[in-house]
């Protein structure tokens, strides 16, 4: 007889997946989740509130959570605002840094050392998902750094003290636009992060965002989902995913 997994085990399960990585993560994987609010509602701050920002905070604030898009113009956010729903409201990127107890950065990679600079020390603890790529075009030689590190080992370096996951990097606007929640196979999210609550945590949110979360290890394997590997923006389902990334 085929049983079907709640929420809250699949959730866990991810925990079980990332042990049998092999990975080393700080935290207890059964411990209290983050304090949620009405609605079992989680307060997301978005530092970059363009196309992928946006796209990303809308899905979430559909799923019940509490929305905050920041830019340095937030007056410029009230179309996507009035779409996100009541429980959200546009800000500057120093409000969604303190507002969030989850911070997503969706902005072009030369801006996450100013990020970091700026505002890590609102974050310090805070589970903060990067979703950004650097291009040498755009970002100059940074860009070409950071990739040679790996953008979870490089990203790490810009946001001290934070509980850095890479996350939504391997995925378009566009395919975060059409094919959240569409019937399965869902396009798989690859997560990388040193830290289990910041997993847990970040699965919950690719599952109300509508896709399926897929744990590849530490920050240091997030370099095989960046800009350039096999697996980027292809859309790829979690099978998919695990088989092209080994796991």
């Amino acid at each position: 007889m085929t049983r079907y997994l709640s929420r809250r085990d699949f959730v866990l399960g991810i925990g079980a997946g990332a042990a049998g990585l092999g990975l080393v993560l700080r935290g207890d994987l059964t411990a209290a989740p983050l304090a949620h609010g009405p609605r079992g509602s989680m307060r997301v701050g978005i530092i970059g509130s363009g196309q992928m920002g946006g796209a990303t905070g809308l899905q979430w604030a559909r799923a019940g959570h509490e929305i905050l898009f920041s830019s340095r113009n937030p007056q410029e956010l009230t179309e996507l605002v009035g779409a996100a729903g009541p429980r959200a409201r546009a800000g500057y990127p120093q409000e969604a840094a303190t507002f969030g107890d989850v911070v997503l950065i969706a902005v072009p990679y030369g801006a996450l050392p100013q990020v970091g600079r700026d505002h890590a020390s609102l974050m310090q603890g805070k589970i903060v998902i990067d979703c950004g790529n650097p291009r040498a075009d755009r970002d100059g030689p940074m860009a070409d750094e950071a990739i040679a590190k790996g953008t979870g080992v490089a990203s790490a370096e810009y946001l001290p003290g934070v509980r850095l996951v890479r996350a939504f990097n391997c995925m378009s606007a566009v395919q975060m636009e059409r094919e959240a929640h569409r019937p399965d196979p869902k396009i798989g999210v690859p997560i990388a992060a040193d830290d289990a609550e910041a997993i847990r945590v970040t699965t919950e949110l690719v599952v109300d965002a509508g896709f399926d979360p897929v744990v590849v290890g530490g920050l240091a394997r997030a370099r095989e989902f960046d800009r350039g590997t096999p697996v980027y923006v292809r859309g790829l389902t979690a099978a998919q995913l695990r088989e092209a990334l080994g796991l």
